[in-house]
């Protein structure tokens, strides 16, 4: 019978970190020529995979709901920044911070966070097990 063969933290933080590049050109890209609402719900959700892809890279051994969990909390947290005022302040005096902060509060957001960080976590969790190496015994 076969057995898993678990991959090692390191190819891991390859993939991870190869796929938040990834992540940040679609972000730019989406920020660049995206519009309306659509253009607003891919980057939402970008950036919350971003955040998931993250947060596996510092912690590749981490469960992957745990790494779900935190990177939605960072999502929420963020969002509900966005309520004092901070972010705007921020992004007056250096605009990249909008990028990373955001500029207003938006409830929708929230949602857009939540399905992305599951949708994420159901890839990462296929492709993990999909790409797993297996011991094949005689």
């Amino acid at each position: 019978m076969p057995s898993a063969v678990p991959r090692s933290p390191a190819h891991r933080r390859i993939a991870v970190g190869t796929a938040a590049v990834l992540t940040i050109a679609a972000g730019l890209l989406v920020h660049r020529y995206g519009s309306g609402d659509s253009g607003d719900i891919v980057g939402d959700a970008l950036y919350a995979v971003l955040l998931y892809l993250l947060l596996a890279l510092l912690a590749p051994r981490s469960p992957r709901r745990l790494i779900g969990a935190l990177a939605l909390i960072l999502c929420a947290l963020v969002e509900f920044l966005q309520l004092t005022g901070i972010p705007r302040e921020a992004a007056a005096v250096f605009p990249p911070a909008a990028l990373v902060l955001g500029a207003g509060f938006d409830q929708r957001d929230l949602l857009v966070y939540a399905a992305a960080v599951v949708i994420t976590m159901i890839v990462d969790v296929v492709i993990s097990r999909a790409t797993r190496p297996r011991s094949h015994t005689a």
